[in-house]
């Protein structure tokens, strides 16, 4: 089945409350939403949320390229996706966000074309639960103490606490947190590579008693040539963000014995393609896995899960960025239990659809 065309929207979704890192504050997220069209006329969805702050992208610099990259694979079979993969980075080097909006459209198109679900598409099958975390922003100690009482209280039983802005802030804000939420829930962090490696390795050692789970980019990924220094200091087990990009970036994490963990995103990873290249890294080499993205919709967060299907090492989901807009122009896709545990839909493909209301609202590119 040839690809015919492409059809793309943008929008900006408002968030509930403002969404705080080291790296900044966000109070909307702005999306671009992709369809493929197959000359039969079937479609698949794809989307990206930029990050200009990790990826070096926006929604203007995607769009700036978005037509020659789509031009390239017209014609071409939507199975083919190592192809399309090599045409799409044949045009131009990086530019991960948009080529995942294409790369996850096409894989919804083909998964669709095939009547089965994206994670049989993978080569997945449905053997067991996953529950997503729920993230404190940072903040004011008193308010991320607040904030993961709150969280507790509507059931959640993973709670993943944003740090990096000051080693010894983060100290106090880990143990009242404990404090507050007690031994039951886990707790999981995200410096968002803001400390420095004295930093970060005085920091790690003084909070693990705390029972951490793991410690999401600990450095500034201009020094991801020297994560091994904080990975063999740290007691509490290192998963790298940032600095993984590339397939090449994961044979060089483990190479280098760089890390405990990988934190894969559509967005950064540039599609589902790449994203199971690492995968199958990460499985030769015994690395546990967790999916996680940008602010995306339903529609990435969806596909994490299918991804989350087709490899007993993703054992961590960190989707609960659908939880923060305000609406939710998606249809269908996963579905959050009264538990948080994620449900996939039992519909072909990903399993999602865009409100018509909602596209109608949004800025349309052919």
């Amino acid at each position: 089945m040839k690809i015919d065309s492409f059809e793309l929207y943008v929008a900006k979704l408002e968030l509930k409350k403002p969404f705080i890192t080291s790296l900044g504050v966000i109070n909307y997220s702005d999306h671009i939403f992709l369809k493929v069209f197959s000359e039969d006329g079937e479609f698949g969805w794809g989307e990206c949320s930029p990050a200009y702050f990790i990826n070096g992208e926006t929604v203007e610099t995607c769009l700036a390229i978005s037509k020659k990259l789509t031009d390239s694979i017209i014609g071409i079979s939507c199975f083919s996706h190592e192809l399309i993969q090599q045409k799409l980075d044949s045009i131009i080097y990086g530019n991960h966000s948009i080529k995942s909006a294409i790369d996850v459209a096409c894989y919804d198109l083909a998964s669709k074309s095939k009547k089965i679900p994206l994670y049989k598409y993978l080569g997945g099958e449905l053997k067991k639960k996953i529950y997503t975390d729920y993230t404190v922003s940072l903040n004011d100690i008193d308010k991320m103490v607040k904030q993961a009482r709150s969280i507790v209280k509507r059931g959640f039983k993973i709670i993943k606490v944003k740090l990096g802005d000051d080693g010894k802030k983060d100290i106090e804000r880990i143990r009242l947190i404990r404090e507050c939420v007690g031994s039951n829930i886990k707790i999981r962090i995200d410096a968002n590579q803001g400390w420095t490696i004295e930093e970060a390795i005085e920091t790690l050692k003084k909070i693990n008693k705390y029972e951490i789970q793991y410690c999401e980019a600990p450095i500034n990924r201009e020094f991801s040539y020297r994560l091994n220094e904080v990975k063999e200091a740290s007691p509490i087990k290192i998963m790298v963000d940032e600095s993984l990009f590339t397939l090449n970036d994961a044979k060089m994490m483990v190479h280098r014995n760089h890390c405990d963990m990988f934190n894969l995103k559509i967005g950064k990873q540039g599609g589902i393609y790449e994203s199971t290249k690492i995968i199958e890294i990460a499985e030769k080499n015994n690395i546990p896995m967790q999916v996680g993205g940008f602010i995306e919709s339903r529609i990435i967060f969806t596909v994490n899960c299918h991804l989350g299907h087709t490899s007993n090492f993703i054992k961590y989901f960190d989707c609960d960025s659908p939880l923060f807009h305000k609406i939710n122009p998606i249809i269908g896709g996963v579905e959050y239990k009264n538990d948080w545990e994620l449900i996939l839909p039992t519909a072909n493909g990903i399993g999602v659809d865009i409100k018509k209301d909602f596209l109608k609202s949004c800025s349309k590119i052919i």
